[in-house]
């Protein structure tokens, strides 16, 4: 799930620090096994470049990116990075590299406009019939193409209070089906404070369904444990679980393992991609990715068009070539593996569907 009016360096140091924390556990009690995994992520260039032997002459250039926008990646998901190959696809998800500083016109802080989709309950009102509670400013990743890489986490309000207003304004409008937990991301937190989210959600007569958008079961698949699945699919509410992968190595055994646990719980899973040059921007990749999707439970839902964040310009596919990627594999997946390919554009009620 992590926007040229440009920030200043500090604002976007501060707007991360919390992402990098990795989330307040304070009110979990003992540390989950996740946990531990978590807080032993890599978030130094230097032991990035030593673990996968790369280059040294790109260090510098990641050491000056990585103050601009954190570098955090689990243990494990570099485990799945071929060493010694800086194009490698999940590599190129979450290095720093020089080309993050250059300003491109049309690549803004806050490229879909969610500013003007707050209201003073903190929840995001987008599109009729859901509310999007931003949790958290906490991630398990940073990928350097997420389009809320500037988003102000610092000016979050805190507390269960905070969350218990935003609940109180979803009873207040009845038109409310769907109640998305996001972030950061909200599988960062403790079971505990999403645990209190979810009943108090669950007593809104008129919501229906719970959806978390997460990437933590694609990168720290431990994250799915016993705990998380007790308060998710007790509630009342419907769960949804929409995952983020967004190339088919990503989805280890133990991504599998996950994802199996949480369809035979009773949680719909869906996956959302981006499409990204270097990283998924061709036919064979793209079939890949909805075959082992479907292989371990996931249905492909959307693959976006790079929301155009400042810092995040060379991941950009022009649309014309990204067309015919989808008619080549529309040619070759049955209908139901075929993500929609959509662009997300202020002030439209719904994220827009792209011709092929």
């Amino acid at each position: 799930m992590i926007e040229g009016a440009s920030v200043s360096e500090g604002d976007t140091v501060a707007s991360q620090d919390g992402r990098a924390r990795g989330g307040d556990t304070s009110a979990s009690g003992p540390s989950s096994r996740w946990q531990h995994l978590l807080a032993d992520a890599i978030r130094d260039p230097d032991e990035l470049w030593r673990i996968l032997r790369l280059p040294e002459s790109t260090l510098p250039a990641a050491r000056a990116s990585a103050q601009l926008f954190p570098l955090l990646v689990p243990r494990g998901f570099v485990d799945l990075i071929e060493p010694a190959e800086p194009n490698d696809p999940l590599l190129r998800q979450i290095v720093p590299i020089v080309e993050e500083a250059d300003a491109r016109d049309g690549f803004v802080a806050d490229p879909v406009r969610e500013s003007a989709c707050a209201d003073t309950a903190g929840l995001l009102r987008k599109y009729p019939g859901r509310a999007l509670l931003v949790t958290t400013g906490a991630c398990a990743i940073h990928c350097r193409y997420c389009f809320r890489r500037h988003y102000p986490y610092q000016a979050l309000p805190r507390g269960r209070a905070w969350w218990s207003d935003a609940i109180a304004a979803c009873a207040r409008d009845g038109s409310l089906r769907e109640l998305i937990l996001s972030g950061g991301d909200p599988l960062t937190l403790p079971d505990e404070q999403l645990s209190e989210i979810a009943r108090a959600a669950g007593a809104v007569p008129h919501l229906q369904r719970l959806r978390i958008h997460s990437r933590l079961p694609v990168v720290l698949p431990e994250r799915v444990d016993d705990r998380l699945l007790e308060w998710f699919t007790g509630a009342r509410l419907s769960p949804v679980m929409v995952i983020h992968a967004n190339h088919p190595r990503e989805l280890s055994a133990s991504v599998a393992s996950a994802c199996s646990r949480m369809r035979r719980a009773g949680i719909t899973l869906l996956n959302q991609s981006v499409l990204l040059r270097g990283v998924n921007d061709s036919v064979d990749t793209l079939v890949a990715l909805s075959e082992r999707l479907f292989e371990i439970g996931v249905m492909p839902y959307y693959l976006h068009a790079l929301d155009r964040v400042a810092g995040s310009a060379h991941f950009e596919v022009e649309d014309e070539r990204a067309a015919g990627l989808m008619r080549s594999i529309a040619a070759r997946l049955p209908g139901y593996l075929i993500p929609k390919w959509v662009r997300e554009v202020p002030g439209e009620a719904n994220k827009v569907g792209l011709p092929w």
